[in-house]
């Protein structure tokens, strides 16, 4: 059954879903801006991967335009969540979830974590803006596996067309029928969107990569095989991982430490290996990186836990500053 869905954040990722589920008859509107808003209004949306094609879309800056909607997807980056989340309420019926589909540790962390009680992460949600005007109860979260590109305005590219998968998740990892009835929108596409047993312990899987591989290749500039071709850098990125598994621990998770000698191997084997990490690129387009949540954060977690965390303390010194030249 077509449903209405609105994607708010029409990058790299977004413009990818918002493809997908346009193509298999959803009736998909975007949330976008200035010369990408423009290509999209004028001739669609043009994605590229296993096959190319363009899908006519609803798009706009402003949520009034578009209306209430079944589902919504939150694509964009964590550290723009802020300035968006005013823009969320006029596409929210009274039961519209909001799917947050974002790298590094999510703002709703600590929802319905078991027994823990809530607690805001001020650093992700300042003043607790998004908590006040999307609500913690409409919360779905998603894991991404997915490497894209904008090559142009209204142009999305897929780097990886073999590996495509997001994770979706309750706060409390209940198999609820609507987190059941998200996953059913990509039915009729080639995505994956399995509903995670634990959708905590997927986001922290996906962050072992991310803090390990992200960092050092935005503070050497390099893609992420170049960088793993790197002995030394390899060391960096190990000593990372190991203690973001130390800190994964202290949330509860359990990981076995990796970048041994086939995992290394393995990445440089794969299509992965020619790509710049999503921070990298933002780096280099003079943009905000998601500093807080795929580093800042998981710092802040381990200093609470009284966890050493030499090498990543670091990295997130030196990514700073390398994040702050590159915008000012």
């Amino acid at each position: 059954m077509s449903q209405r869905v609105c994607i708010v954040g029409a990058g790299a990722v977004g413009g990818h879903l918002a493809a997908k589920l346009a193509r298999a008859g959803h009736r998909v509107s975007l949330i976008a801006r200035g010369a990408h808003l423009a290509a999209i209004r004028a001739n669609g949306l043009h994605f590229t991967g296993k096959e190319s094609f363009s899908v006519p879309v609803a798009a706009s800056d402003n949520a009034a335009d578009l209306g209430p909607q079944d589902v919504v997807f939150v694509t964009a980056k964590a550290q723009h969540l802020t300035g968006l989340a005013e823009r969320i309420p006029p596409l929210l019926k009274a039961d519209t979830p909001v799917v947050f589909a974002l790298n590094g540790v999510p703002w709703w962390w600590f929802h319905r974590f078991g027994d823990r009680p809530w607690m805001p992460i001020e650093r992700l949600d300042p003043g607790r803006l998004v908590e006040r005007t999307v609500g913690l109860e409409r919360v779905i979260g998603c894991v991404i596996y997915s490497s894209n590109t904008i090559d142009a305005p209204g142009h999305c590219r897929n780097v990886n067309p073999q590996r495509n998968r997001f994770i979706l998740g309750e706060p409390d990892d209940s198999k609820s029928d609507r987190v059941k009835a998200v996953a059913a929108l990509f039915a009729a596409t080639d995505l994956d969107t399995p509903v995670a047993e634990s959708i905590r312990q997927e986001v922290w899987q996906k962050l072992l990569t991310n803090i390990s591989n992200s960092g050092v290749c935005c503070l050497t500039g390099g893609t992420v095989g170049q960088t793993m071709s790197d002995p030394a850098c390899v060391d960096v990125a190990r000593a990372i991982n190991h203690e973001a598994v130390a800190i994964a621990a202290s949330q509860g998770l359990k990981f076995t430490p990796g970048y041994g000698p086939e995992a290394v191997a393995a990445t440089l084997a794969s299509p992965v290996a020619g790509h710049k990490p999503s921070m990298l690129q933002d780096l280099e387009a003079g943009k905000p990186i998601e500093l807080d949540a795929q580093f800042r954060v998981a710092q802040d977690f381990a200093r609470a836990a009284g966890i050493a965390t030499p090498t990543l303390d670091t990295v997130i010194a030196l990514l700073g500053l390398r994040a702050r030249l590159a915008t000012a």
